[in-house]
């Protein structure tokens, strides 16, 4: 948004209403449907329109995340094509790969105000928000949760088929409470919707409902529907290993990790799932040398993707250089980071 989901409980809110999560928008204990989210699908939706050249160059840098050279590319456009909504909204998604949520906000919002009828700008209007209203108080969270909701409703108004607004609207309403107008009723009617134009990510919602109301057996049938149910099935063999993790059912989670990694060596889509299941080790404890080799994977792989930005999986590999022993190449990895990103300032992103 991968875009993440959590604790089955929150005080926030709006934590985890971006998808991202991940990962591009932080990888979280949970792992939910920020896994599903694909940059290839995203770029694919009708909601979203040909790039020219220029922006087509920046969004590409963006996917690689290249950072710098996306910023520097939106910089150099021409005056025709930096005023445009796409501009506005490659750069929106730049500075929430960046983790600068503030900036990201004013640009996805001058994305909308010059094209409101774009589904796809008001998703990620509603996933900046989201973002912010995750680090603010608990006042300010209140407002924004529902302006975060009115964003992915617009967004699924405008285009009832995109699979991403509908399950980052699904998301919102299984984890807020419904004086922001979350409720599990709503989650379900969206599952419902799901049905037909995603199977895979209506049984992934659904499991996140089962667990939300702690039935954990039907949870675990429904996260398993989803791998059987989806194209590209290593992404939610990565989300059941999140499930496991929050059950602390540790080698399950592993075997659901490994389970993970054949299905992406198989799938050259599946890049994210590298990257997430690499994270979920790295953040446990477990298994680094084989988390190395997942992020060294998609590193070397060409289905990098914004929702899990290459400058993160090189500080996160760092750490597990150092860890197994091998400072030269953590320094290594930390500058390759650093020739990608300069403006980032890593938080969370970097310490697990």
């Amino acid at each position: 948004m991968n875009s993440n989901h959590g604790q089955a409980a929150n005080s926030n809110p709006c934590h985890a209403v971006m998808l991202l999560r991940l990962a591009a928008r932080g990888l979280s204990a949970a792992l939910l449907a920020a896994s599903l989210v694909s940059a290839a699908a995203a770029q694919a939706h009708p909601s979203h329109r040909e790039l020219t050249p220029p922006l087509a160059q920046a969004n590409a840098a963006l996917q690689a995340g290249e950072a710098d050279k996306a910023l520097a590319l939106l910089r150099s456009l021409p005056q025709s094509d930096a005023s445009t909504a796409e501009a506005a909204n490659v750069e929106c998604r730049v500075r929430l790969m960046l983790e600068q949520w503030d900036a990201a906000v004013s640009q996805c919002q001058q994305a909308v105000q010059l094209d409101g009828q774009n589904s796809a700008y008001h998703l990620w209007q509603g996933r900046a928000l989201g973002e912010k209203a995750d680090r603010a108080s608990f006042l300010t969270a209140y407002s924004l949760a529902k302006r975060v909701r009115a964003e992915f409703e617009e967004s699924v108004r405008l285009d009832p088929r995109n699979a991403d607004a509908l399950a980052d609207l699904g998301e919102f309403y299984e984890q807020a409470p419904g004086v922001v107008g979350g409720g599990i009723d709503k989650a379900e009617a969206v599952a419902a919707q799901l049905d037909n134009v995603d199977p895979a990510r209506a049984h992934q919602l659904r499991a996140q409902i089962a667990e939300q109301r702690k039935d954990y057996g039907n949870a675990e049938h429904e996260f398993k529907q989803a791998i059987a149910a989806g194209p590209h099935p290593a992404s939610h063999w990565i989300a059941l290993a999140g499930f496991y993790r929050r059950r602390q059912r540790w080698a399950d989670m592993e075997a659901a990790i490994h389970s993970g990694e054949t299905a992406a060596e198989r799938d050259k889509a599946s890049g994210l799932a590298l990257f997430d299941g690499a994270s979920v080790l790295s953040e446990t404890h477990r298994d680094p040398a084989l988390a190395a080799k997942m992020f060294d994977d998609y590193l070397a792989g060409s289905a990098k993707t914004e929702e899990a930005p290459a400058f993160v999986a090189h500080l996160r590999l760092a750490r597990l250089k150092d860890q197994l022993g091998d400072p030269a190449a953590a320094n290594r990895e930390r500058a390759a980071a650093l020739a990608l990103a300069v403006e980032y300032n890593p938080g969370e992103g970097a310490t697990h």
